[in-house]
C-alpha cells in the first residue's frame, strides 16, 4: 500500500477516535462547560485530521509497526531439515515433491497467474489515486457550488446607503473592536441575515427595513462571526471532510461544527450583551426565520439562524445563558489537555515510520522470493547473509526478523560486531530479541560494556536485567564512585530522585568548598568579599577550565587556585593580561586562517550523556569559541578529552555552567590553547551534567595557527 495513503489513513483512523469520544462526552457536558470551548476543541481534532506529525512514539505507529512486522514474517520463510515431518521424510524431501507438482503444472496455469499478480500489485501501489481524486473531485465541487452561490446573491446585491444604519454599524463595529471597513448590502433572496467575504467582509440583510434594536443584535452576531474568523474555520472543515471522505465519522463532525459555531457565537454575543438582554436577542432570531428568501444558507457563509430544529436548541441555550464559574473554567482548561494528551497518544503512521517501510518494500519483496525458491529446495538460505544484507540497507525490521533467526553463536558474533561498530540502534534491536530468548551472554556484554565506559550500550543492556541485577550493579557503580552509571541504574530503577539527592549534596559541598576562601553565591551571582564578581573562573592544575561564570553587573574578576591534587588552595584577582587572553577579540585572527565552524543542532542529550563531536588536531596558538544553548536543561559541560579518555577523568578548555532561574542555559567562552596543554589530538565533546538536555543549538569554532594542520574526524 502506498505509504501516504497509510499514513492518511492512521490520521483518519487516530482523528476517528477523537470525534467519537467528543461526540460521546458532549451528552455529559453540554450544558455544564462553554460553547464556545465545545466549538474551537474541534481544531485540535482538524490539525490531527490534517497534520501527518506526531510523536516518535504513539499507539498508532505501534500498531501499524506490529502489523508490519506480521505482514513480513507471514511470508514463506525457508525450511530447514527436520525428520518431523509426516512419515519421518524431511523438508528438503518435501520440497522435492513440491517442485515436481511446479513442473508438472500446466505451463498456461503459470502465464496466467503471474499477470493477475502483476495487476493486484499494480493495484495497491496506485489504489490512493482513487482516494485523491475523489478528495480532488469533492472539493472542486463545494468551491463551485459556492461560487455559484455567491454569483446569485451579489447579482441582487443592493448597498444600503442610509446614513443612520451605516452610523450605527460603524458604532457596532468599533465596539466588537473591528477596524475594517463592512459592507452592508440587502437582497430579499437571502433566507436570513449572513456574512459573507473573507477579505472584504459583507453583511447581507433580506430587507433593510429592520428595528434600530434587531439590527444591533444582528450586526453584532455577523461581526463576531468575521472577528473569530468561522468562515476560515468552516472551509478548513470542508477540506478535512474531502481528504476523509471515507470516514462517516467526519461528517458528524462537521454537522457538529456547524452547530457548535452559532451556539459560540450566540454566547459570545450575550457576554457582551449581557444576560438580561438573552431574550430580546431570541426574538431577533425567531423573527430571522420569518424571511421569505430563497437562497439557502450555504457551506461557505455564516448566517444568523438555521433550520427550525436547531434554533429551538439555539432558543433553549440563549434562554439560560449564565456565565461560567471558575470550576467551570479549571475543568474546560483539564479537558482541553485531555484531548491534547489523547491526540499526541494515539498518534499516526510517522513519516519517519514511512520512509523505513519504503526502504524495506523491496528488501521484503526479496526476501519473500527467495523464501519462496528455498520452500520448492533451489537452494539453502543462509539467515546470516541476510542480516548482513539487511544491515547494510540500514532495515532494523528486516535484520530484526533475519536476526531472530540465528543461532546463539551467530547471534553473539553479531552482537560482537555491532559493538565493536558502535551501533547503537542494530544493537538495540539485537537485544530485544535476545530478551525474549533469555540469552545468558548478554551478562557478558554488560560487563564489557561498563569496563569499556560505554554508557549507551549499558543503558540498552539495563532492559534486559531484573531488579536483583540492577541493584548489584548499582552497588558496584556507588563503590566505584561512577556517576554516570550511577545515573542510568538509578533510572532503571526508577529512583531518579535519589540520584538527585546525591547530585545536590555534591553541589552544595562544592559550594561550602568555595564559601571556605570567601566566595559566596546568591542565586546566580557570585560574590567574593562582598564585591559582586564579574569574572568567575574555577581552573584545574592542568590548566584547563572547570567553570567560567561572567556577569557584567561585577566589579571584579577572581580565580580559584587549586593544588596538584585538585584541592582549592584559594582565590587570586585575575590581571588584566589574564582578562586580555581569556577573551582576546575576534578581530585580530588572520583572515587566512578563518575558524572552522562546528554547527550543534541537537534533539536531545540525555542525563549524564556524552555526545562527541569531532576529534581535532590542536597545538600552541590555536583559538576556540563556545557559544551554544539549550532550551530545556540544568546544566550543560563543553570541552575536550584525550582520546580514549571515555569517562572524562580529565578535561581541557571545559565549560561547565548551570541554568539559574529565569535565565538560559548557555555556555560562552573564547581561549586560546598553549601550555601546559601539550598539542597533540583532542576530542571534542558535550555532556549534560544534571538531566536530560533538549533543543541543543549553537556552534563551536576552531581557528588553527596554522591551517593546514586542521585535521576532524567524526567520532560518532
Amino acid at each position: 500500500m502506498n505509504t501516504v495513503l497509510k499514513i492518511f489513513l492512521s490520521m483518519s483512523f487516530s482523528g476517528g477516535l477523537l470525534i467519537a469520544l467528543l461526540l460521546l462526552g458532549k451528552r455529559f457536558l453540554q450544558d455544564r462547560i462553554s460553547r464556545q470551548w465545545q466549538y474551537y476543541v474541534w481544531l485540535i481534532v482538524l490539525l490531527r485530521l490534517l497534520l501527518p506529525f506526531g510523536p516518535e512514539t504513539n499507539l498508532l505507529g505501534k500498531t501499524y509497526q506490529a502489523v508490519d512486522r506480521a505482514i513480513i514474517q507471514t511470508d514463506p520463510l525457508p525450511r530447514q531439515a527436520s525428520l518431523n515431518t509426516p512419515g519421518g521424510v524431511p523438508d528438503s524431501a518435501a520440497g522435492l515433491e513440491q517442485d515436481n507438482e511446479t513442473a508438472n503444472r500446466p505451463a498456461e496455469d503459470l502465464t496466467t497467474v503471474r499477470p493477475l499478480q502483476e495487476i493486484r500489485s499494480v493495484l495497491a501501489n496506485h489504489i490512493w489515486l482513487i482516494w485523491l481524486a475523489a478528495a480532488l473531485g469533492m472539493l472542486i465541487r463545494k468551491v463551485t457550488v459556492y461560487q455559484g452561490f455567491l454569483r446569485y446573491l451579489n447579482a441582487g446585491l443592493v448597498p444600503i446607503a442610509d446614513i443612520g444604519i451605516l452610523d450605527r454599524l460603524s458604532v457596532i463595529a468599533e465596539q466588537a473592536g473591528i477596524r475594517k471597513p463592512v459592507e452592508l448590502c440587502s437582497n430579499p433572496l437571502a433566507s436570513s441575515p449572513l456574512l459573507i467575504g473573507f477579505f472584504h467582509p459583507c453583511i447581507v440583510l433580506p430587507s433593510a427595513d429592520i428595528s434600530e434594536k434587531d439590527f444591533w443584535y444582528i450586526a453584532l452576531h455577523e461581526l463576531t462571526h468575521y472577528k473569530r474568523r468561522d468562515m476560515f474555520y468552516k472551509w478548513l472543515v470542508q477540506v478535512a471532510v474531502c481528504l476523509h471522505w471515507f470516514n462517516p465519522l467526519v461528517y458528524f463532525m462537521s454537522r457538529e461544527i456547524t452547530k457548535a459555531c452559532e451556539f459560540s457565537c450566540d454566547e459570545a454575543v450575550l457576554a457582551k450583551v449581557g444576560c438580561e438582554n438573552a431574550q430580546d436577542y431570541g426574538k431577533t432570531l425567531l423573527d430571522a426565520m420569518a424571511a421569505v428568501g430563497k437562497y439557502r444558507e450555504n457551506l461557505g457563509a455564516v448566517t444568523l439562524s438555521e433550520n427550525k430544529q436547531l434554533l429551538k436548541e439555539r432558543l433553549g441555550a440563549i434562554m439560560n445563558f449564565k456565565r461560567k464559574s471558575t470550576a467551570i473554567r479549571l475543568l474546560t482548561g483539564v479537558l482541553t489537555l485531555c484531548v491534547i494528551f489523547g491526540a499526541s497518544f494515539i498518534g499516526v503512521y510517522s513519516t519517519a515510520a514511512a520512509s523505513n517501510q519504503a526502504t524495506d518494500e523491496p528488501l521484503a519483496s526479496e526476501w519473500s522470493k527467495n523464501a519462496t525458491q528455498e520452500g520448492t529446495g533451489t537452494h539453502s538460505k543462509d539467515y546470516s547473509s541476510q542480516a548482513q544484507r539487511y544491515y547494510e540497507a540500514g532495515s532494523l525490521p528486516l535484520f530484526e526478523i533475519a536476526f531472530s533467526q540465528l543461532d546463539e553463536n551467530a547471534q553473539r558474533e553479531w552482537l560482537e560486531k555491532l559493538y565493536t561498530n558502535n551501533d547503537i540502534s542494530f544493537f538495540s534491536v539485537a537485544v530485544q530479541v535476545l530478551e525474549e530468548s533469555g540469552a545468558l551472554f548478554l551478562d557478558d556484554f554488560a560487563e564489557k560494556a561498563y569496563l569499556d565506559e560505554e554508557i549507551a550500550f549499558f543503558s540498552t543492556l539495563t532492559d534486559c536485567m531484573d531488579e536483583t541485577e540492577l541493584e548489584d550493579w548499582l552497588d558496584r557503580a556507588l563503590k566505584d564512585g561512577d556517576w554516570a552509571f550511577q545515573s542510568v541504574l538509578f533510572d532503571a530503577l526508577d529512583r531518579g530522585d535519589e540520584f538527585d539527592e546525591l547530585e545536590e549534596e555534591q553541589e552544595k559541598a562544592q559550594l561550602a568548598k568555595y564559601q571556605a576562601v570567601g566566595v559566596t553565591m546568591e542565586g546566580k551571582n557570585y560574590y567574593y568579599q562582598g564585591q559582586l564578581v564579574n569574572i568567575f573562573l574555577d581552573i584545574r592544575p592542568d590548566k584547563s577550565f572547570y567553570t567560567l561564570d561572567t556577569n557584567p553587573a561585577g566589579t571584579v574578576n577572581i580565580k580559584i587556585m587549586r593544588d596538584t591534587d585538585n584541592e582549592i588552595t584559594g582565590v587570586a584577582y585575575m590581571t588584566e593580561a589574564e582578562v586580555a587572553e581569556l577573551f582576546e577579540d575576534e578581530e585580530e585572527l588572520d583572515d587566512e586562517n578563518s575558524p572552522e565552524i562546528i554547527p550543534v543542532n541537537l534533539k536531545k542529550v540525555a542525563k549524564k550523556q556524552v555526545i562527541w563531536l569531532g576529534e581535532y588536531t590542536l597545538s600552541k596558538g590555536d583559538r576556540i569559541w563556545y557559544d551554544v544553548s539549550a532550551k530545556t536543561g540544568k546544566g550543560m559541560q563543553i570541552g575536550f578529552a584525550k582520546s580514549g579518555d571515555k569517562r572524562l577523568k580529565t578535561t581541557y578548555y571545559s565549560v561547565k555552567n548551570l541554568r539559574q532561574k529565569g535565565e538560559p542555559l548557555k555556555c560562552t567562552a573564547n581561549f586560546t590553547f598553549g601550555p601546559p596543554v601539550k598539542p597533540g589530538k583532542y576530542k571534542l565533546f558535550l555532556r549534560a551534567t544534571n538531566n536530560t538536555l533538549r533543543n541543543i543549538k549553537g556552534s563551536i569554532s576552531i581557528a588553527l595557527e596554522d591551517a593546514s594542520l586542521f585535521s576532524a574526524q567524526s567520532c560518532g
